[in-house]
C-alpha cells in the first residue's frame, strides 16, 4: 500500500512539474529590422482620442507623422529631426525644440523606444501568436513594443498613458546617406495587426 501511495504521489508531482513547464511563456528573440527606414499606416488610441494617419521613419531621430482623421487633425503634419519638432497645416508652419514638448508626448515616446531598440543586434522579448513583445521604460512610463515575424514594427503601447498605436502596411525603405530622403521599397511586413499603447 505504501508503494502504491508513493508511486501516485511521484506521478502527480511529475505531471504538475511538466504541465507548469509547458504552459510557462519564455523569452524569445528574432532579427532586428527596427533600424530600417519605413513607412506605415497608423491607428492611434490615446485616452478618448481616436486618430488615423501615416508615419515615416527616415533614420535615427528623423520621423514624420501626418494625420488623416479625425477632422480636427486632418492635414496636420509633424516632423521630428535634429532635436526639433516642425508642425505644418495648410501652408502654416512653426517649429519648437523637442525639449519643449511634454514628456508624455506619444510620438517622442515612440521615437525613443524604436530608436533605442534599433541599436540591438537582435530583439528579445516574449513570443505571442507570432509577435514578439518587448518591454521597456521611458521617462513617460513603461511601454510594450511589438514586432512581427520580420522584426518590423507592429504596435506600441504605454498602458499608464492610455496609449495604443497599431501599424499596418509597413514598408521598409532604403535610407540615404543624409537619412532624410528615401529610395525604393525593399520589404513589406506580414500585414499582421497588433494593438500598441504609447
Amino acid at each position: 500500500m505504501k508503494r502504491i501511495f508513493a508511486f501516485v504521489l511521484t506521478a502527480a508531482a511529475a505531471i504538475c512539474l511538466t504541465a507548469c513547464s509547458v504552459t510557462k511563456m519564455g523569452s524569445s528573440s528574432r532579427k532586428n529590422s527596427l533600424g530600417c527606414g519605413f513607412s506605415s499606416e497608423v491607428s492611434i488610441s490615446l485616452d478618448r482620442l481616436e486618430a488615423e494617419g501615416s508615419v515615416k521613419r527616415f533614420g535615427e531621430g528623423v520621423w514624420e507623422i501626418e494625420f488623416s482623421e479625425p477632422n480636427t487633425l486632418s492635414g496636420v503634419k509633424l516632423e521630428f529631426s535634429e532635436g526639433n519638432v516642425a508642425a505644418s497645416y495648410k501652408g502654416l508652419s512653426f517649429s519648437v525644440p523637442q525639449s519643449a514638448v511634454p514628456v508624455k508626448a506619444m510620438m517622442l515616446n515612440l521615437i525613443k523606444a524604436v530608436d533605442d531598440n534599433a541599436k540591438a543586434e537582435e530583439l528579445t522579448g516574449v513570443e505571442n501568436d507570432g509577435m514578439l513583445g518587448i518591454r521597456g521604460n521611458l521617462d513617460g512610463g513603461e511601454y510594450i513594443l511589438t514586432v512581427d515575424g520580420n522584426g518590423l514594427l507592429s504596435s506600441f503601447e504605454m498602458p499608464n498613458n492610455k496609449l495604443k498605436m497599431r501599424f499596418t502596411e509597413v514598408k521598409t525603405v532604403e535610407i540615404s546617406s543624409e537619412q532624410s530622403t528615401t529610395a525604393e521599397t525593399t520589404e513589406t511586413s506580414s500585414g499582421a495587426e497588433a494593438v500598441t499603447t504609447i
